[in-house]
C-alpha cells in the first residue's frame, strides 16, 4: 500500500470523493458549462457563489483552480480562506492585498483568492475587499461563497457574477451515492437509500456522512439503521405518535411519548417537524389542521427559546385533544 493510498483510506468520504475536475461534479449543469466556457475561453470573472450547505459551491471552485494551475502552482496561485479564518478589515489589508497585489514571475495569468462563508465577514472588512477588488483584476480573480446572499452587501454583489447553488435533487445524489457505495462495498438496502436522500435534503456532503456513519455502526445501512444512526425519529414512531395524540388519553398519550423519547434517546424538535409533515397528510377539517399547524408553530418557537420538554410536550399532547374534540363537535 502506497503512503497515498493509506493517507486516502483515512479520509472521510467527503474528502476522498470530492470532484477533482469539472466533469466530476454531478450537478447545475448549467452554472459547470458556463464556468467552463468561461475557462476555456481565459475571461474567467469575478464570481459569487451562494445556495444551502452541501451543493457544490467549493468543489466547483476548486475544481476550476485544479483545471487552470498544476499542482506545484496550486499553492502560489490560490488563496483560500474560510470562515475559521480570521477574516476581519486587518486580513483584507493585509493578507489579502499582499496576495493579489503581486504577480507571479513563474507563470503569466491571474491568481484567485477564494474567500469561503464569506457571509461570516464583517461589513467593514467587505467594504474594504470592493476597493482591493477593483484595483486588482487585472492579475487577481475573486470568488466569493456564502449561504446566505442578502449578508453580502450590494456593493459586492454588482462586482461579480452570482451563481445560485440550490438542493440536489434525488436523481444527482443517488448516482454519486452508488458510485461511493461500489468503490467501499456497503451493503446498502433499497429502503436504506431511500432514507438517506429523504435526510440529506438536497445536501449531498449530509448525505456522504449519513451513509459513511452508518456503514460503520451497523452490517446494513437499512432504513432503520440510518434513523437510528442520525437520531431521527422513524416513520412508524411518527404514526405511533399521531395515533397516540389523536385517540388516546392524555396521560396515556403523554406517557407513551415520553417513554418513547426516553428509550430512543429523540428531541421533541426533530419529533415536532416530522408530525408537522404528517398532519399535512392527514385529511382534517381546513380550521382543525389550521389550528394545530399554528400551535405547532408556537410550540417550536417556545422551544427554540429554550423552555421546558416537559411543558412543550403537554402543549402539543392538549392541541391535539382540542382538535379531537373540533371534529366530534363538526360531526355531532
Amino acid at each position: 500500500m502506497t503512503t497515498e493510498t493509506k493517507t486516502n483510506s483515512n479520509l472521510p468520504w467527503v474528502e476522498k470523493y470530492r470532484p477533482k475536475q469539472l466533469d466530476d461534479l454531478i450537478s447545475h449543469t448549467d452554472i459547470i458549462n458556463t464556468i467552463d466556457r468561461f475557462v476555456k475561453e481565459d475571461r474567467l470573472p469575478h464570481l459569487l457563489f451562494y445556495g444551502p450547505p452541501g451543493t457544490g459551491k467549493t468543489s466547483t471552485i476548486l475544481a476550476v483552480a485544479k483545471q487552470i494551475y498544476s499542482p506545484k502552482e496550486f499553492n502560489s496561485m490560490v488563496l483560500e480562506l474560510n470562515a475559521s479564518d480570521d477574516r476581519g478589515i486587518g486580513i483584507v489589508r493585509g493578507q489579502i492585498l499582499s496576495f493579489a497585489s503581486t504577480r507571479t514571475i513563474f507563470r503569466s495569468g491571474f491568481k484567485i483568492v477564494i474567500l469561503d462563508e464569506a457571509d461570516a465577514m464583517t461589513n467593514d472588512a467587505q467594504n474594504a475587499l470592493r476597493r482591493v477588488i477593483e484595483k486588482f483584476t487585472e492579475n487577481t480573480r475573486f470568488c466569493i461563497i456564502c449561504n446566505y446572499l442578502s449578508k453580502i452587501i450590494p456593493a459586492l454583489q454588482s462586482r461579480c457574477m452570482r451563481f445560485r447553488f440550490g438542493p440536489l435533487g434525488t436523481e444527482q445524489m443517488v448516482p454519486r451515492l452508488e458510485h461511493v457505495i461500489a468503490e467501499e462495498g456497503v451493503n446498502i438496502t433499497g429502503d436504506g437509500m431511500k432514507a438517506i436522500v429523504t435526510l440529506a435534503c438536497g445536501d449531498m456532503r449530509r448525505s456522504l456522512n449519513i451513509l459513511q456513519c452508518t456503514h460503520m455502526a451497523y452490517d446494513s445501512v437499512s432504513e432503520d439503521n440510518v434513523y437510528t444512526c442520525v437520531g431521527h425519529p422513524l416513520r412508524r414512531d411518527i404514526e405511533n405518535i399521531v395515533n397516540w395524540v389523536l385517540n388516546e388519553g392524555f396521560t396515556v398519550a403523554f406517557n407513551n411519548i415520553f417513554d418513547l423519547k426516553t428509550a430512543k434517546g429523540l428531541a421533541l424538535q426533530d419529533i415536532l417537524r416530522e408530525v408537522h409533515l404528517y398532519v399535512h397528510r392527514i385529511d382534517l377539517p381546513v380550521h382543525v389542521k389550521i389550528h394545530l399547524l399554528e400551535k405547532m408553530a408556537d410550540i417550536e418557537y417556545r422551544l427554540a427559546s429554550g423552555t421546558s420538554e416537559k411543558i412543550q410536550l403537554s402543549s402539543l399532547i392538549a392541541a391535539f385533544q382540542i382538535a379531537r374534540d373540533l371534529i366530534v363537535q363538526e360531526a355531532a
